[in-house]
């Protein structure tokens, strides 16, 4: 099937990259709706794209009333929001906490969910997730039609589950497994890791791979 992305709707290329680009990750963002109040929300457009400063990105729309999305306008009016890696359990709490809500109700208490505070951080962290970033903006820029809000976060703070860290490697390791992280896929769908496979790169050294080449 060759496919004339020219020719498709916006919708119909939306549809189809959610269900090609796969798995997604998931950022679930905490931010600040002011008075005290906490919206939480999924975004599955989401990655690390740099490390020097370490920065993250996630894409935002728009409420159905044209209105820019809680989590756009409170990192835009009060820059920071902690950025959560949840796992599969968290499944039906992060669903729930992507509702349209008025501004200023919080998904948090929505969804019946604990947080803590998170030292480095001015906001908390909810609990369950294994990771949670303290993050500020960086910058935002506006692209497309729609317009979507590509907000770009500096890492400042992270927390991480003991229980994940391999404490025995010579250098900070995450067990994949135990973080568990949940991804997106197309429709209502989610994944979680299934077989993890190592193939070292070029010229790479590693345990059963002195010469560098392919673990076969």
């Amino acid at each position: 099937m060759d496919l004339d992305l020219t020719e498709l709707s916006p919708a119909q290329v939306y549809f189809l990259m959610i269900q090609t680009v796969v798995p997604r990750p998931v950022a679930w963002v905490l931010s600040d709706s002011g008075e005290g109040r906490h919206n939480l929300a999924p975004f599955s457009y989401f990655n690390g794209i740099c490390s020097s400063p370490p920065l993250c990105m996630i894409s935002v729309g728009h409420k159905k009333d044209g209105s820019k999305k809680d989590t756009w306008r409170n990192i835009e009016e009060r820059d920071d929001f902690v950025l959560h890696i949840g796992s599969p359990e968290h499944a039906g709490a992060i669903s729930a906490t992507s509702a349209g809500l008025v501004h200023g109700d919080s998904e948090v208490d929505l969804a019946r969910l604990e947080t803590v505070p998170f030292e480095g951080s001015r906001l908390p962290r909810v609990v369950g997730p294994r990771v949670a970033y303290a993050c500020r903006r960086h910058r935002i820029l506006e692209l497309g039609d729609g317009p979507q809000g590509v907000i770009f976060g500096e890492l400042r703070a992270v927390w991480i589950d003991d229980a994940i860290v391999d404490a025995g490697a010579e250098r900070l390791k995450i067990d994949p497994m135990k973080l568990d992280p949940i991804s997106r896929l197309g429709g209502d769908d989610y994944g979680r890791l299934g077989e993890v496979f190592t193939v070292s790169r070029p010229g790479a050294q590693g345990p059963g791979n002195p010469a560098g080449g392919l673990v076969r």
